[in-house]
């Protein structure tokens, strides 16, 4: 019987996924080899390449913040190991929130709310030959402009497992909680934000508001947290389609047992972090990272304040929701969750 055409797209698909997954994991390719193929020179001012000035750096290197991104990486390959059964395949779409720069040889997972806009601004200088001088001087809707910025998923497969490979792998976060009030503020708060408005906001009230205004049915400006809560965690969202990038887990964006990350930097030391980084890859001296001067920005405190209208049973809900996101990145449960 001849294979219809779907059947023969869904096999090409998956065999395209394994491929990528098996030249991934296999450790026995010619280095050298792909040198020459892809012609890559993206060694730092001493010579060395990020990895090796993170793995086998001299005494620059050797301070207590190197051991602390090895006891971030040792905790993030354990849980791992200890949760993940099997591993699943990758596929492009899985790579799309890896930025290149191939001019350091980094890969950056950006994960919204959570200073991405900024280090996407220093990723710019860092490719941008010149274009770029100061970060801060890049407007942050020019940031998330796809074209400014190469994605691992532009590449040919070679080229994906090459710098999968031999790239610094870099990824930051944040508490899973506070990320997500964050979200809510910027994305249902905010009277610009009239497209996540429509886009959303309509189907939560629509959902989740016992005798709705039509105002609030036709703009969506007024989305209250709990109704945000409950719209997570109905089980028809995850069936519709997969959560927006501001609110899904970083586990399924960044995909970390998959994705060996060599630093793990989190929004709570945002700026030493950051400028570890630009250290590893020998920055030139006038790159900085900016630093932020909100003074309006989500913390504990305020997070808190979200959670007091929340019941414990929803409370709880939640939690278990972004769990996976505390265990692979060390956060506790916050003081203020009643989870029992």
């Amino acid at each position: 019987m001849r294979q219809s055409r779907g059947q023969r797209m869904v096999l090409a698909t998956c065999l395209g996924s394994l491929l990528l997954v098996v030249f991934y994991f296999q450790s026995s390719s010619n280095p050298a080899a792909e040198d020459r193929l892809l012609k890559s020179s993206w060694h730092g001012k001493s010579g060395r390449s990020p990895l090796q000035a993170l793995y086998h750096g001299d005494q620059f290197e050797q301070s207590s913040l190197q051991a602390t991104h090895q006891r971030r990486r040792d905790l993030l390959n354990k849980v791992c190991n200890r949760y993940t059964r099997k591993r699943r395949l990758l596929t492009p779409d899985d790579l799309r929130h890896l930025v290149v720069d191939d001019v350091h040889g980094l890969l950056y997972c950006y994960v919204p709310k959570v200073a991405c806009t900024n280090w996407k601004r220093v990723m710019m200088v860092l490719t941008g030959q010149g274009k770029y001088q100061d970060p801060l001087e890049i407007p942050a809707n020019e940031a998330h402009v796809a074209s400014n910025l190469h994605t691992l998923s532009e590449y040919s497969i070679p080229e994906i497992n090459y710098r999968l490979r031999n790239y610094l792998k870099f990824i930051f976060v944040r508490e899973p909680l506070e990320r997500l009030v964050s979200a809510y503020r910027n994305k249902f708060t905010r009277s610009y934000n009239t497209a996540f408005h429509k886009r959303y906001g309509t189907k939560i009230i629509r959902r989740h508001r016992q005798d709705p205004s039509d105002e609030a049915l036709e703009h969506g400006h007024d989305v209250r947290f709990e109704e945000f809560v409950y719209y997570l965690l109905d089980p028809q969202t995850q069936r519709e389609e997969p959560f927006n990038e501001h609110w899904e887990r970083v586990h399924s964006l960044c995909h970390p047992c998959i994705i060996h990350y060599d630093v793990v930097g989190k929004y709570e030391t945002l700026a030493k972090d950051s400028n570890y980084i630009l250290r590893l890859i020998g920055a030139d001296a006038g790159v900085k990272f900016p630093s932020s001067s909100k003074t309006t920005r989500t913390n504990d405190d305020m997070t808190a304040k979200f959670f007091q209208n929340i019941s414990p049973f929803y409370q709880r809900r939640l939690f278990n929701l972004y769990k996976m996101d505390y265990l692979l990145f060390n956060y506790s449960i916050p003081t203020y969750l009643r989870t029992r």
